[in-house]
């Protein structure tokens, strides 16, 4: 019985009142010596207190999408297949992943619906097994209203990766954040760009370590999934625009860290960030993998990573954040900003929840229409 689905949250729900019924109907029954009756009956307590948890713990969890699968739950599901030396990233600003598989042959991947009555039915969702990084995983792609229309039928389009936080899932955005509801009309009154948006899975190792989207040699190399095998596949299979002029990240929480780092870190491959309650240092996740070297830390620091680049890249990042939860983080990555990187902040109150992030949607498409405009 699948995790996020109706039937299990209803079994959740009836599980309740029968558990307290089966107490009350068998609590004057119990017979045998006293230490028996009060076993039995702690037995009954527990088992009530036990199944008003669940229910408890599966509504939150399908309101906000943060595990996807038993295998998540239970950190039982295994998406690091092999972990490879990555060869250098020679990509050319000309092209987007013209060097991660040039002597490839295209991977035509096989799409499917999303078993999630919460996940629109127009968001596709495919397995993918990363060439480069030795990640396998979901990829959750939404297309825009313009991409079946005849009249941009020879157009590419510009992508948007999106990142949940930490832990989280590829249904995150579309089931809790509803990106593409939202975003779907503006984008069909030319309000917001046509962006291709993709999901990539990102919880990698189980569910009690933080992979911080990086390269970590002999356990996992989260970077390259995202920022080299995923865009390749979507080049491999959809019109998407190849020029990292036309790409962009995008996260929240421990995702919003994430899109930060990736889009600093490669400007070769992204234009834009966006980072929503997000952090710079990766130890401000206890659970991150990148916090327990020291060097990892701090390379995978955004804040290190721009302050310690040759030169200023090309990126422009939007970051916003509560004052304690991201914004003092925004600030300093901000006045360590040089021409050509631009940063734009905003402050936010309330708490680090999607109730803040998921109003603040048509707001950050729309600041990136000003960075990766429309193409007519």
């Amino acid at each position: 019985m699948q995790l996020t689905g109706t039937p299990f949250l209803i079994l959740t729900v009836v599980l309740v009142p029968v558990s307290i019924a089966v107490a009350l109907l068998l609590w004057g029954r119990v017979r045998g010596p006293k230490v028996m009756q009060f076993l039995a009956r702690l037995v009954m307590i527990l088992f009530a207190q036990l199944t008003a948890v669940t229910m408890v713990f599966v509504m939150v969890n399908n309101a906000n999408l943060i595990y996807g699968t038993w295998d998540d739950l239970l950190g039982t599901g295994n998406h690091v297949r092999a972990v490879p030396q990555v060869p250098a990233d020679g990509t050319a600003a000309g092209g987007k992943g013209s060097n991660d598989a040039k002597s490839e042959p295209k991977v035509i991947q096989q799409f499917t619906g999303v078993d999630d009555n919460k996940v629109p039915k127009d968001v596709k969702r495919t397995e993918l097994k990363g060439r480069l990084s030795g990640v396998d995983g979901e990829v959750l792609v939404w297309t825009p209203p313009q991409y079946d229309d005849p009249a941009y039928k020879n157009k590419t389009f510009p992508v948007v990766e999106l990142l949940p936080g930490w832990p989280g899932s590829s249904s995150t955005w579309y089931g809790t954040l509803k990106v593409s509801e939202q975003l779907k009309p503006l984008m069909a009154s030319g309000q917001v760009t046509p962006f291709i948006l993709i999901s990539p899975r990102t919880l990698l190792l189980g569910n009690t370590t933080d992979t911080g989207c990086a390269d970590v040699p002999g356990k996992v190399n989260a970077d390259t999934w995202l920022s080299r095998d995923v865009p390749q596949m979507m080049l491999d299979n959809f019109r998407v625009d190849s020029s990292p002029d036309r790409w962009a990240v995008a996260g929240y929480s421990a995702g919003g860290h994430c899109a930060a780092k990736l889009a600093l870190e490669h400007p070769n491959r992204y234009r834009a960030g966006i980072s929503l309650s997000g952090y710079n240092d990766p130890a401000s996740e206890s659970a991150s993998l990148t916090a327990k070297d020291p060097h990892l830390r701090e390379i995978s620091n955004p804040l290190n990573i721009l302050r310690t680049a040759t030169t200023p890249p090309k990126t422009a990042l939007f970051l916003s954040g509560n004052k304690g939860d991201g914004y003092e983080g925004a600030m300093a990555l901000k006045s360590a900003a040089k021409f050509p990187t631009a940063v734009t902040v905003q402050e936010t109150t309330g708490a680090h929840s999607s109730d803040v992030w998921g109003p603040m949607v048509p707001e950050i498409f729309k600041w990136l229409t000003g960075v990766i405009p429309a193409q007519h």
